[in-house]
């Protein structure tokens, strides 16, 4: 019997792993959102968190969504979205990479993940990281095989303090290989009154970052991270703000 399948977890994963919009489009652009839900069956109890931890950004990237979704309106593109939360396995973190399934995400210890059994841990990755990268190689594949243009843009939100510590960063473009593209949506936010940098407040890394390395830079295709400060999105308005600035750079 396969280890995935002696999982005390098996058979919660009910809620469909991804919401995929405007899969035909044209459009040369795949926007991704790993972070997009906070969602965790109701049979873990939050993994142990209580209800406000639960809502907090370690669960999920506060208005990272609400900017995909309104991004793929504005452009027509393609937007493939997560539908759990990122506690429970990070769509954003290769498969065994250390906090894939964190024990503790900045300040909050995750009791729900602390000393999981390796056939949980493997029937998380089979459940919930195998379909969403699979789902987003195919929609990949599907384009370089019909000679399309393919860009790997992933939507992601920070906090405005980290371990105490304030961050007047306001957006971020975090890239590897792609750094004429990358500079090139520094550049354009930088014609507005903002904070902007490159590869802060975090930096891409093969060995810690999966959409960008594995489904971008291994592939030769322009692929970057934005990364914006999620108290900038906390209102319709503030998020429709962010993507008649991003739209035109993407």
């Amino acid at each position: 019997m396969h280890a995935c399948t002696e999982s005390a977890e098996q058979g919660l994963y009910t809620r469909p792993v991804y919401n995929l919009s405007r899969e035909d489009s044209s459009y040369p652009l795949i926007l991704v959102c790993e972070h997009a839900s906070r969602y965790i069956p109701e049979a873990l109890n939050n993994l142990g968190l209580d209800d406000a931890a639960a809502r907090e950004h370690i669960a999920w990237d506060i208005g990272a969504l609400q900017l995909a979704e309104k991004l793929s309106e504005r452009l027509g593109a393609t937007l493939l979205s997560a539908n759990y939360s990122r506690l429970l396995i990070d769509l954003n973190r290769p498969r065994h990479a250390p906090d894939s399934i964190p024990a503790q995400s900045e300040i909050y210890q995750v009791p729900g993940n602390r000393d999981l059994d390796e056939a949980t841990r493997e029937y998380r990755r089979q459940s919930l990281f195998k379909p969403f990268h699979a789902r987003l190689q195919t929609l990949i594949d599907q384009r370089v095989a019909q000679g399309q243009a393919v860009r790997v843009v992933g939507i992601h939100s920070f906090t405005p303090v980290y371990y105490g510590q304030p961050r007047p960063l306001e957006v971020g473009v975090l890239f590897g290989q792609a750094k004429t593209y990358a500079q090139r949506v520094i550049d354009g936010l930088g014609q507005h009154p903002l904070k902007v940098a490159g590869n802060q407040p975090y930096r891409i890394d093969p060995l810690g970052d999966m959409t960008v390395p594995v489904h971008g830079d291994a592939r030769g295709l322009e692929s970057v991270l934005i990364e914006v400060r999620n108290d900038l999105l906390r209102t319709p308005e503030a998020v429709s703000l962010w993507a008649e600035r991003l739209a035109p750079l993407l």
